[in-house]
């Protein structure tokens, strides 16, 4: 736990330092990785869907926050 604690202090840190644009910029950043990765899952759990399914997976995952 003391390392976990350590990581948030200094990400704390990192995010006292940054203006609001930048805190928005990493924050979009990391929305679209993680629709990224989500479709890529969906893709290897349903290889024979194609993107239109793909897409409405990934809209209902992240609108109701499901995995």
């Amino acid at each position: 736990m003391e390392y976990y604690s350590i990581m948030v202090n200094i990400q704390n840190q990192i995010l006292a330092k940054m203006s609001p644009e930048k805190k928005l910029e990493v924050a979009m950043q990391l929305y679209y990785s993680a629709r990224e990765l989500k479709a890529a899952g969906v893709k290897a759990d349903h290889p024979d869907w194609d993107e239109k399914q793909v897409q409405q997976a990934m809209r209902e995952a992240f609108l109701y926050a499901r995995t």
